[in-house]
């Protein structure tokens, strides 16, 4: 059993994922004492207006608050003048931006990095919300700075109804059984499905650490990519052997038994279907968000070997692996990775949220050639240690 986790309010992780984790909310107050002040209002106001940053400004009519507008990203000054009353604005990974921000997600360390979407940041001035509806993942509600009040009310799923002619997916009412306002530090667990209202108390900024599950579409997207990917599987299949003659326009249950089972033949293939997950898991929500890296050679590298370097995971990449036949194997930012099996449990401990030296443990030539290939693809960055 590990030990009580203070951002779980004094239960263990395995308490949690047994008891709460998409089954019921928790509430902690002063879970993450450290999140209030990251940022300020000002400081989301500014990111917002960066062209490369995905946001949303949601509006609610002063004459009518039921009427409500959305404008998507990119989001200019103009967009800010004459506001209504109540108004959100939603930016959407914050943690690519802010290191302090980013090493947060070590405070949830019991759930894998696979299932992370995003940090997300929320300010409205007082009055401000986006309304009563729910979301199909997991999220962490942790107030920053001010104060929200938050209403938990039914579980929802996809026949759920929601408020005709409006921009945003809204439910008509919530079943409400949980009212509190979280202070800065707090902290609020919602599982998929179940009902929330947020409304801000005063200026206020509210972080949703979002984990998010793929979706089959998407998983069958990424296995037919692999798939054609292969030359051999674009020639036609060989007929069946045909011993009578079949009508004109009937396709036989023996020809459809046939074809599916040629398919089923390739998904049986696990390596294919292992490459094709891990890649989309692996995938940067916001590749746009990954810097363009200075390219550096081995003997760079070897010059910084004594200078008091850390490595880390670059805040907007994906990295991940899987032990497969005893063979740890590697993916990041959608793409397989060749690494030397020197580097591989160091490369592990980054993977896992960690940071390691840049000494000479690493200075094996293999090693170093690994890690150039990884900071000149901006999946790994170099941090001096004093910061």
């Amino acid at each position: 059993m590990s030990q009580p986790l203070d951002v779980l309010g004094g239960i263990t992780a395995e308490q949690f994922l047994c008891e709460y984790w998409q089954k019921k909310p928790l509430l902690v107050r002063k879970a993450l004492p450290e999140i209030a002040n990251i940022l300020v209002p000002d400081d989301v106001m500014e990111l917002a207006l960066d062209e490369n940053v995905t946001a949303r400004l949601i509006k609610q009519k002063d004459k009518d608050p039921n009427q409500w507008t959305v404008k998507n990203s990119p989001l200019i000054k103009g967009d800010f003048q004459k506001m209504p009353k109540l108004w959100t604005l939603l930016v959407q990974a914050v943690d690519h931006y802010s290191f302090d921000l980013a090493e947060l997600w070590k405070k949830f360390p019991f759930i894998p990095q696979w299932r992370r979407d995003d940090i997300m940041v929320s300010y409205a001035p007082q009055g401000g919300s986006v309304g009563k509806h729910f979301d199909f993942y997991d999220v962490f509600l942790v107030q920053g700075y001010g104060n929200r009040r938050w209403q938990l009310g039914q579980m929802c799923d996809a026949e759920s109804e929601f408020v005709e002619g409006q921009p945003l997916k809204l439910l008509p009412e919530i079943d409400v059984h949980f009212d509190e306002v979280l202070a800065p530090g707090d902290l609020l667990y919602v599982p998929p499905g179940l009902s929330h209202y947020g409304v801000a108390e005063n200026d206020c900024l509210t972080f949703s650490f979002g984990f998010r599950m793929p979706n089959v579409p998407d998983m069958m997207d990424r296995v037919c990519d692999k798939f054609s990917e292969n030359e051999a599987l674009k020639n036609p299949l060989h007929d069946i052997i045909r011993d009578q003659v079949s009508r004109a326009g009937e396709v036989t249950e023996n020809e459809l038994s046939y074809l599916k089972s040629e398919i089923f033949k390739q998904l049986q293939n696990s390596l294919v279907l292992d490459d094709a997950i891990m890649s989309l898991m692996s995938e940067s929500k916001y590749p746009e968000n990954i810097p363009e890296a200075e390219e550096i050679g081995t003997g760079d590298l070897e010059d910084a070997l004594d200078q008091g370097y850390l490595l880390q995971l670059q805040p907007a990449s994906r990295l991940l692996y899987s032990d497969q036949d005893q063979q740890v194997l590697f993916w990041a930012n959608g793409e397989g990775l060749c690494i030397s099996e020197q580097f591989t449990p160091f490369l592990q401990k980054i993977a896992d949220g960690q940071t390691i030296a840049l000494n000479l443990d690493l200075a094996d030539e293999d090693i170093l050639e690994d890690v150039v290939m990884l900071l000149n693809e901006s999946i790994l960055m170099l941090v001096p240690t004093e910061e």
